[in-house]
């Protein structure tokens, strides 16, 4: 009886992070599915909103190893958690206030750090929740209600600028869904004080270490990080070429949520089943949606967002299970937070390097994208032959 009665605590605990989540991205989605164009209407280029993607990712992920260590360290995940949603997500209506791009992108950056602060303790207490619920279920059932919210702040922003009220009006506007992200997230620690205790015992668990397995999964994340197009740049894309009007644009990062939403849980329940063949699959069809977004038109470009939704939930409900089979819970807060540096400096090359390219050769860009995202697979196959063999 105490197991159920765990198991339900557990997967309640993944619920309530889940509505922190989903109002969390309702103001940092939204913000981000028009920073791109914003950056571009205050005369930004698109080398210069690449780097600024690209450094914000870095920043927002290079933190998370010292923010993950010291919540291991300190036991005060709450702590992390409380103060880098605060910065994540105050930071989006100020950009209201900005008057030059400048001062846009270090809001944008700011938005990326207390991300980070927040994202390896959040994670660690995922996984306690997981061991009861299944990693791959706790991680995707987080992640569809996450990108729920994801889908509805661009649908928001979208409506902001269908009625020619501006992308400041709307920034201003997410100061709404920010206050009720922050409020649930306080009610949340004082339901769960101590969510490690939800950690179900492991008759074989993990080696207390970073493992073999461990390092060339960074390897394969971070082929995917650096071929993953920021939609910063799609947006400036989309906008530069006139492929859509403006107030579309919101739309068409809406349907990639939407599909990250939908698609989250079932690849969470496929991956507690199927493990490594649900990740192969999922990243062998996303590799190939630059060709379709840079290149295509109309229906084209929306399969191709279609694909790009399946990577961006894919990263969020995948790898992270995967890094949870391979670490012991105790310092799974340091591992996430390093994991994600690694991310994070290439998703930041990768970002950087694109937009420059597609100043050179949009096709050049597109060769880039896919050849490094198709990399992945080889090495996620390799890390889990490594990690079976253990």
């Amino acid at each position: 009886m105490r197991e159920q009665h765990t198991a339900k605590a557990a997967l309640r605990f993944v619920i309530l992070i889940g509505l922190v989540s989903l109002f969390a991205d309702f103001t940092y989605e939204g913000a981000r599915s028009v920073n791109g164009q914003f950056l571009g209407a205050l005369g930004a280029s698109a080398a210069a909103i690449g780097f600024i993607a690209g450094f914000g990712e870095l920043i927002g992920y290079t933190l998370r190893y010292l923010s993950g260590y010291l919540a291991d360290r300190s036991k005060r995940y709450w702590l992390n958690a409380i103060i880098g949603y605060s910065l994540n997500l105050l930071a989006v209506p100020a950009l209201t206030l900005a008057g030059s791009w400048q001062v846009a992108a270090v809001l944008i950056i700011a938005e990326r750090t207390g991300r980070a602060i927040r994202k390896p303790a959040v994670e660690s207490m995922l996984s306690n929740a997981g061991s009861q619920t299944g990693q791959g279920w706790a991680f995707g059932l987080h992640e569809a209600l996450d990108q729920t919210g994801a889908t509805l702040g661009p649908l928001m922003m979208a409506l902001v600028l269908f009625l020619k009220d501006g992308y400041k009006h709307g920034y201003a506007l997410l100061l709404i869904p920010a206050l009720l992200s922050l409020a649930t997230v306080i009610v949340a620690r004082y339901t769960f004080t101590n969510p490690s205790a939800l950690e179900k015992p492991s008759l074989s668990p993990p080696v207390d270490g970073f493992t073999k397995p461990y390092w060339w999964y960074m390897a394969a994340a971070a082929c995917i990080a650096a071929g993953f197009a920021d939609f910063a740049l799609i947006g400036f894309h989309l906008q530069q070429k006139r492929i859509v009007s403006v107030e579309m644009i919101p739309i068409y990062y809406s349907l990639a949520m939407a599909i990250g939403a939908i698609g989250a849980p079932v690849l969470g329940k496929l991956f507690d089943k199927h493990n490594l063949a649900t990740v192969i699959i999922c990243f062998l069809a996303a590799a190939f949606f630059a060709p379709l977004v840079f290149l295509g038109h109309g229906s084209v470009i929306l399969i191709g967002m279609v694909l790009w939704g399946i990577g961006a939930a894919a990263q969020e409900s995948l790898i992270k299970p995967l890094v949870s089979k391979v670490i012991i819970a105790t310092k799974r807060a340091t591992a996430f937070g390093l994991f994600d540096t690694g991310f994070g400096v290439a998703w930041f090359l990768g970002s950087w390097l694109m937009g420059i390219l597609y100043g050179i050769s949009v096709h050049t860009l597109v060769y880039f994208s896919v050849v490094l995202q198709l990399c992945a697979i080889p090495l996620f196959w390799y890390a889990h032959r490594l990690h079976v063999k253990s």
